[in-house]
């Protein structure tokens, strides 16, 4: 059963998300205010990995871009599916992995709201809600797979913006784009508050030396890469 997400401005309003996808929440938000920031139109050809409802793909294909979307979960590729149709917007949603799914392929923009939240299994789920949060034990195991490839993806001068907490280390992120030869900072920071998942999480996170005790916001960042 879809079920209507309320947006903030600057975001396509009038969603609609099967119940196991991922709604626009302040990640999405801040993501969205740092892509309005990016020059886009009709000659903009932009990839966003992990689209879930599809609100930033949206975003970006209102402003003219040519606009490709990736998720793995295929009620993420039905939600993004109908919200195009019902915006009438123009996008082409891809079902798979992003690298798969994009082989051969160059972007002016790479848009990304990946999994980042840390769980206690190694491994990404294959299935349920938690695919659009879990991330392994350091939250890491998506953000490191688009580090690794945000070069390859991306022509020169384009851009990748990524979001994700700063449990993850925004640091790591930096140092590691920039050791595929791309020029990034962080360009934006958020505190909110924990929500369900790392509340259900806090003694573990604790343990892992990944929270401090009685810890109650979670800073969110963006990183901002540039290819020269």
């Amino acid at each position: 059963m879809l079920s209507t997400v309320p947006t903030s401005s600057g975001l396509p309003g009038g969603l609609v998300a099967l119940p196991s996808v991922y709604r626009p929440q302040a990640d999405t938000r801040l993501l969205a205010e740092a892509l309005a920031h990016e020059e886009l139109g009709p000659r903009t050809d932009v990839l966003e990995i992990g689209t879930g409802t599809g609100a930033l793909a949206l975003d970006a294909a209102r402003r003219g871009a040519a606009v490709t979307a990736v998720d793995v979960s295929w009620p993420a590729v039905a939600t993004a599916r109908v919200n195009a149709l019902a915006h009438r917007l123009t996008l082409s949603v891809l079902h798979g992995d992003f690298l798969a799914r994009t082989k051969g392929r160059l972007f002016d923009l790479v848009v990304t709201n990946p999994p980042y939240v840390p769980a206690p299994r190694a491994r990404l789920p294959s299935r349920g809600a938690e695919r659009a949060w879990d991330a392994g034990p350091d939250g890491r195991l998506m953000i490191d797979r688009i580090c690794a490839a945000a070069s390859a993806l991306l022509r020169p001068g384009g851009v990748l913006l990524m979001v994700h907490s700063g449990m993850c280390g925004a640091e790591t992120t930096v140092d590691r784009l920039t050791g595929t030869g791309l020029s990034a900072e962080v360009t934006a920071r958020a505190s909110v508050p924990w929500g369900p998942v790392l509340r259900s999480r806090r003694a573990w996170l604790e343990r892992q030396g990944l929270a401090l005790e009685a810890e109650q916001r979670e800073e969110l960042v963006v990183i901002r890469a540039r290819k020269s």
